[in-house]
């Protein structure tokens, strides 16, 4: 992959290049970025970045000039790594996409750049590790590299499996990098959801804080929380940015073919989350605002038969699409905050989807106060948090239905403390 294939981000890219041409770059950078944003496109940009034999000058004799890393050269002193690459021209802010390496790199399978992601056990006593899926990861990551690691499971079949990166997997890694490289002057391994490993990646951190020679690791994570301090304090923070709004829009419109107001419309609830846009341009076909206007009229009209036979409904649906159904509704009760506040009336052409969320918009300003609306909000997004944990559907949209009830008709917050 190349940088020119990651959407946006071009501040990072900048700043990725730049670590490399003046000599910058520490031996471990931590990619962290929100879901959708790129992280680990990003990592496999610049893993193949390092290793094109255009831009690491391989063809020429400065290739032993100086480390990758600033350290003092072995060979030809009189020549530097720095000159080597401010003397390159600027198409080289990019991997040239040509050459063996490249060639390589963009299949998955050059030998110097190692994976290292979350996996599951399938059979009792067996102990997994990354290379055992290889195959799979390399069709999953030409397919989205976009995706997340719940797509990532069940692409493997995990189905209610929680992955993990084991201890036999530190091992592995720690094998794979003690090896000489094969073909480029760099190993590189690109570690994607540490947030997966325990406490055995401590097996990790002598191995991260005192590298071989030519050694890189890129560890690409959603959430610093989760990740271990150990391992957090020695590496090189890299913060990936959420995308904007325009850049998704392009995105939709030059990968997916997507029409610009259907762009502007998935953009705006995708929030620059690029997984998220293509999940609901996946279901853009799918009525949320009928689905959403009977669920209403069943909580606040029409009684406990609407709510059971709408909530058996919902249920049947697979847990992405209850996820997009509740993240539209968020969306659509922020741009009702919105037209609260700032009292705009729409100008201008707009379509009929659009102009129908408006009035949907307006009816819920007319029934909540903008204290309601904001614990509604709260509701769903606790709502999003089970879905994901594998809570049964039914039940919770029993209580979510009954919360809402007493949110919107008794205008009673009580609940939500």
């Amino acid at each position: 992959m190349q940088f020119e294939s990651v959407i946006g981000q071009k501040d990072t890219k900048e700043q990725l290049v730049q670590l490399v041409r003046q000599n910058r770059l520490s031996h471990a950078l931590l990619f962290l970025g929100k879901e959708g944003s790129g992280a680990l496109a990003l990592a496999l940009a610049f893993a193949q970045y390092i290793v094109c034999e255009k831009v690491n000058g391989k063809n020429l004799s400065a290739i032993q000039a100086a480390s990758l890393f600033g350290e003092e050269p072995q060979h030809h002193p009189e020549k530097s790594r720095r000159a080597n690459f401010n003397n390159q021209p600027s198409t080289l802010n990019d991997s040239c996409g040509e050459c063996p390496a490249c060639t390589k790199a963009g299949q998955l399978v050059h030998p110097d750049i190692h994976f290292s992601y979350p996996v599951i056990t399938k059979k009792t006593g067996e102990k997994p590790i990354s290379t055992d899926y290889i195959k799979d990861w390399r069709a999953f990551i030409q397919h989205d590299p976009y995706a997340n690691v719940y797509d990532w499971l069940q692409f493997i079949g995990a189905e209610n499996k929680q992955g993990n990166i084991t201890a036999n997997e530190c091992t592995d890694i720690i094998r794979k990098l003690n090896l000489k490289s094969f073909e480029s002057e760099y190993k590189i391994l690109i570690l994607w959801m540490p947030e997966f490993l325990g406490k055995e990646g401590n097996k990790l951190l002598k191995l991260i804080e005192e590298p071989p020679p030519s050694t890189l690791f890129i560890i690409v994570a959603e959430n610093e929380d989760l990740v271990l301090p150990t391992i957090i304090s020695r590496t090189q923070l890299v913060k990936i940015r959420r995308l904007m709004k325009p850049e998704v829009e392009a995105a939709l419109e030059l990968r997916s073919g997507v029409p610009v107001k259907k762009a502007m419309q998935i953009a705006a609830v995708a929030e620059g989350n690029y997984r998220e846009a293509l999940l609901l341009l996946q279901h853009a076909e799918d009525d949320w605002l009928h689905m959403l206007r009977e669920w209403m009229n069943a909580i606040i009209k029409t009684g406990p038969l609407a709510q059971v036979k709408w909530i058996d409904e919902t249920a049947k649906m697979g847990r992405e699409k209850q996820k997009q159904f509740i993240k539209y509704f968020i969306h659509l009760l922020e741009q009702t905050v919105k037209i609260r506040v700032s009292q705009v009336e729409e100008k201008g052409e707009i379509s009929d989807q659009l102009r129908a969320e408006t009035d949907f918009a307006r009816r819920l300003n007319k029934l909540c106060t903008l204290g309601q609306q904001e614990s509604i909000i709260r509701e769903l997004d606790k709502a999003t948090y089970y879905i994901e944990r594998n809570a049964n559907a039914k039940m919770m949209f029993h209580a979510l239905s009954i919360r809402l009830y007493h949110i919107i008709n008794n205008k009673s917050l009580i609940l939500l403390n």
